[in-house]
């Protein structure tokens, strides 16, 4: 038992700009009182991606205001607040100085505590809000920057288990879009396309199928859209529907092997879970056929599939508010007014990098 905890959270990583009141109740169990996100969309879709510098003002324009309509819609005042937790890293380093700044100004204003918060662990604790989920638990976060097989022991603590080598899930799905000139974002267009094309016109290549570790690949897969789109010039409606819809097919097989190879680890180390689930989190998690293929193993191998609401699994700051209450009841140490943002920022700080490394870090 611990006393309930009212938690602002600001989530300012990408183009989202999102301002959250979260409760942790004495029982531990989560609710959202206030949750207000504002889409950068229009800012960025002209140029086919997010543009940082216009992602950064956009927070700066808005940010105050929907902090005070989450406060508004909780129906409390600052003096309410417990804690502020804000996104501190990954992400866009101008867009997280300045949800990150704002955080350590209420939060010297107010004398509340900061947690600085990683957006990933807002990712992967997400389920424990929406679903009262006990630790431990397998994760596939899958977005535009990440795809990780995370396995979720307890907060603050993660052990990643597989990782890209190279491209994110979602940036492959923005690449492909692109090559197609199908709309940003990519993701939800190669969905729309995919639904009126044959999955079995193109057979892609399943990158890493039959591996043992639990590592991913679609760099291959995006280079084999492209070659199949340049053979068809010009592309045809039909084509592009056919290319998305074997596209994703692709990928449901990819991931079916890659994560059923994760749930029979789980049940190798932690057969004595009553309860083994799989999460699935990031804004590729709205991908309907691969919910489905991940309902339908997880249903094979004896798991619950937990998908949170879809609003909860692109960037939001209810996620922060509670990553911030977890820590919070945890009794971990807030962090101090000088802590400082970061563009590259891994869960899992033990795992081999893969990606890369450089001045900024270790890549997520």
């Amino acid at each position: 038992m611990s006393p309930p905890l009212r938690i602002l959270g600001i989530e300012t990583s990408c183009d989202e700009t999102a301002a959250s009141v979260v409760l942790r109740d004495e029982n531990g169990q989560g609710s959202i009182l206030g949750d207000v996100v504002l889409s950068q969309l229009e800012e960025h879709s002209a140029y086919g991606g997010v543009v940082p510098e216009i992602a950064a003002r956009a927070h700066v324009e808005a940010l105050d205001t929907l902090i005070e309509e989450a406060l508004l819609r909780a129906g409390v005042t600052l003096d309410d607040i417990d804690a502020i937790a804000a996104t501190s890293g990954p992400g866009l380093i101008g867009g997280l100085i300045v949800g990150l700044m704002t955080g350590k100004a209420i939060a010297r204003a107010t004398g509340k505590p900061l947690y600085a918060v990683n957006h990933l662990e807002g990712h992967a604790l997400t389920a424990r809000l929406t679903d009262g989920l006990s630790f431990p638990y397998l994760m596939l976060l899958v977005s535009g920057g990440h795809t990780q097989l995370i396995l979720v022991k307890g907060v603050g603590d993660y052990e990643r288990w597989g990782t890209t080598i190279d491209d994110a899930l979602g940036e492959a799905f923005d690449k492909t879009a692109k090559l197609l000139g199908l709309p940003y974002p990519g993701g939800p267009a190669v969905e729309r396309a995919a639904l009126t094309g044959n999955g079995e016109r193109f057979d892609f290549p399943r990158p890493l199928v039959g591996d043992a570790r639990l590592d991913f690949s679609f760099s291959g897969l995006k280079t084999a859209v492209r070659q199949a789109a340049q053979s068809l010039e010009p592309v045809s409606d039909q084509d592009i529907a056919d290319i998305c819809a074997s596209f994703q097919r692709a990928i449901s097989r990819t991931l079916k092997d890659r994560i059923g190879r994760g749930l029979k680890r789980f049940k190798t180390d932690y057969g004595s879970v009553e309860r083994p689930a799989l999460v699935v989190a990031g804004g590729v998690a709205a991908n309907q056929v691969l919910r489905a293929t991940l309902q339908e193993l997880c249903n094979k191998n004896g798991f619950d599939f937990i998908a949170p609401p879809l609003e909860l699994c692109t960037d939001n700051a209810a996620m922060i508010a509670w990553a911030g209450a977890e820590r919070f009841a945890a009794g971990l140490p807030a962090d101090g007014l000088d802590v400082a943002p970061r563009s590259r920022w891994p869960l899992d700080q033990q795992a081999q990098t893969l990606l890369g490394s450089g001045k900024r870090g270790a890549k997520a």
